[in-house]
C-alpha cells in the first residue's frame, strides 16, 4: 500500500456534459470558467453561464466532489468591475475555490470574501517558493499550480520550502513557455491568453485547402502546410513549422501530450497535492478517457505502492487523446539543469 497520500485528480470541464462525465468517471476535482474574458480558455461555444454552473456543481457536489472556478486572465484598463463580478459570483454559487492569476485581484478576492478558499492559478508564473509563498502571506493562498518548465526534482525543492499545496500538470498539452510570460499570441495577434482569454483567438485562425495540402493561418501568418495525409492542427505559434536556415521544422516545440503516468510513484512520494489535466477546450470525450485512465492509474498505485507497473492500455488509451498522438515527460524529466 502506498504510504504518501494520493494526489487528487484535478480534470477539466468545458461544458456541463464534460463536468459530468469527469466526475462519473472518477475526477475528486473539476475545474470550470466563465463564458468571458475572465477565463483562459474563453472559446466560442464553451463554458458556462450562472444556470450551468449551479447545475455543475450541484453535481459536483451530490457526488462529493469539489469544484474550482478559474478566473485566471488579467484585468484589462478601464474593466476591472468586470473581473471583481466574477469573483462576487464565485463566492455567491458556492465553489469550492477560485483559481486567480492576478495579483491585485486575490488581493480583492482576499478581502471581500475572507472565506474563499484561492488557488494561485499557473498564469499567475510561480515558479520558486518564494513567489509561491508570497501569494500564502500577503492573500492566504491555500494552493499553487506550478508551470510546466520545472523538474520533478525542483517541483520538490518548492513542496520542501511552502507551507500550501502544489499542484502540477499531469496530462495534456504542453506549454513550453511559463505560462502568464507568453508573448507569441501577441506578437501574431495583438491579443494573448492573459487578456482576452485565448492562446490563437479563433477569429484570427484561418484553414486554407489547396490541391494535396491544407495550410493553417494566425492572423494571415503561416503556421503550418499539412499533407492530405497528416490532420491540420489548431495554427499555435509554438507548435508550428517554420523555415529556419534552409530547414523546415517545429522549430519551438512539437505537437505532444504530457503523460506523467510513469512518473506517478515519484509525484506522489515528493509530496504532489494535486495532478491537473489540461484541456478545457477539448471534447467530453477527451475528459472522459483521461481521467477514467489516470484514475485507475492512481488507484493501482494506492493499492500496489512500490509494485506499481503502467499498464499498455493505459498508455494505449492516452495516445489516442494526445497532441500529434505523441507524449512526453516535458521538463518533468528534462536531463538537463
Amino acid at each position: 500500500m502506498l504510504n504518501q497520500k494520493l494526489p487528487e485528480l484535478v480534470c477539466p470541464a468545458g461544458s456541463l456534459p464534460a463536468l459530468k462525465n469527469a466526475i462519473d468517471n472518477g475526477a475528486d476535482t473539476v475545474y470550470f470558467g466563465y463564458r468571458n474574458d475572465t477565463n483562459a480558455r474563453n472559446f466560442a461555444g464553451l463554458n458556462f453561464d450562472a444556470k450551468a454552473m449551479a447545475e455543475g456543481i450541484r453535481y459536483a457536489h451530490n457526488h462529493g466532489r469539489h469544484v474550482l472556478l478559474a478566473i485566471n486572465t488579467f484585468p484589462q484598463p478601464g474593466r476591472l468591475a468586470d473581473w471583481h463580478r466574477a469573483v462576487d459570483g464565485a463566492a455567491d454559487l458556492g465553489v469550492d475555490a477560485v483559481i486567480i492569476a492576478d495579483v491585485a485581484l486575490l488581493d480583492y478576492a482576499s478581502r471581500r470574501h475572507p472565506n474563499l478558499r484561492l488557488h494561485l492559478s499557473v498564469q499567475g508564473s510561480a515558479t520558486n517558493y518564494e513567489a509561491v509563498n508570497f501569494a500564502h502571506r500577503e492573500f492566504g493562498v491555500k494552493r499553487a499550480v506550478l508551470p510546466r518548465v520545472l523538474t520533478l526534482a525542483q517541483v520538490e525543492h518548492v513542496i520542501k520550502n511552502t507551507p500550501i499545496e502544489i499542484e502540477v500538470f499531469g496530462f495534456g498539452s504542453l506549454c513550453v513557455m511559463n505560462e502568464g510570460r507568453c508573448w507569441l499570441s501577441s506578437y501574431a495577434t495583438g491579443e494573448s491568453p492573459n487578456t482576452v482569454g485565448a492562446c490563437s483567438p479563433a477569429k484570427y485562425v484561418k484553414w486554407e485547402k489547396s490541391p494535396g495540402s491544407m495550410s493553417t493561418r494566425l492572423n494571415g501568418v503561416l503556421i503550418d502546410r499539412f499533407g492530405d495525409d497528416e490532420p491540420a492542427g489548431y495554427p499555435t505559434l509554438c507548435k508550428g513549422r517554420f523555415e529556419v536556415n534552409g530547414e523546415t521544422y517545429y522549430a519551438l516545440e512539437e505537437p505532444t501530450s504530457l503523460n506523467v503516468l510513469e512518473l506517478l510513484p515519484e509525484i506522489a512520494r515528493i509530496g504532489v497535492s494535486a495532478i491537473k489535466v489540461e484541456g478545457r477546450q477539448r471534447s467530453p470525450t477527451y475528459v472522459t478517457q483521461v481521467t477514467r485512465t489516470l484514475r485507475a492509474a492512481l488507484d493501482a498505485l494506492a493499492r500496489e505502492g512500490e509494485r506499481f507497473s503502467v499498464k499498455p492500455a493505459w498508455h494505449a488509451e492516452l495516445a489516442k487523446v494526445s497532441e500529434g498522438t505523441q507524449a512526453t515527460l516535458g521538463a518533468y524529466n528534462r536531463p538537463w539543469r
